[in-house]
């Protein structure tokens, strides 16, 4: 079923539009989860947490992109119940994906002070649209989508070693893009 038909579910309030988004993004969903929190039962409550999320948002909302709005969805859920889980303690990949990062991107504060947050997503995006499908695909699914380097190495067929030493360059690539726009980094 097409995007457009299952926000039109969603729209008559047919509960059939559930089950359509779980047949359709429902793998994509559990995995963005599961990589995020790394418990079987958090991240089914997270996947339930998500599908309740679109519908009661959509109405009024309409997504242009389906996909973009329930993965945002499913991540800032997962991403809250992570905090939750981790208060006092680290212990998950999504957490050293995000100190993979840190010496590239300030805290959004500190970003905010110097420059409007949505400028910065225009130039990360025109940086990942310049990288190889490859380097995109594992950018995205260690920083986005919180998968480990095993997860990875196995999508793209790289040896882990190698999607290390990829990431480690995109990074500087990263920095150095972002230096060039005059961003703090």
């Amino acid at each position: 079923m097409e995007d457009r038909q299952i926000i039109s579910l969603f729209f008559a309030r047919d509960e059939h539009a559930i089950e359509e988004l779980a047949k359709k993004y429902g793998r994509l969903i559990h995995q963005l989860a599961g990589n995020i929190l790394r418990n079987d039962s958090d991240t089914e409550e997270c996947v339930n947490d998500t599908y309740l999320g679109v519908w009661n948002s959509i109405p009024p909302n309409q997504p242009e992109s389906l996909i973009s709005y329930v993965c945002r969805l499913a991540k800032n859920i997962s991403i809250k119940r992570f905090h939750y889980n981790t208060a006092q303690k680290r212990n998950s990949n999504y957490e050293v994906a995000l100190d993979e990062l840190e010496g590239v991107l300030l805290s959004t504060k500190d970003v905010e002070s110097e420059i409007e947050a949505a400028q910065l997503t225009r130039d990360i995006e025109q940086f990942l649209e310049s990288l190889k499908q490859t380097d995109r695909v594992v950018f995205l699914q260690r920083y986005y989508f919180s998968a480990s380097y095993a997860d990875i190495a196995n999508q793209t067929g790289l040896s882990e070693k190698n999607v290390s030493v990829k990431l480690t360059r995109i990074r500087e690539k990263l920095r150095k893009y972002l230096k060039e726009r005059d961003y703090v980094v």
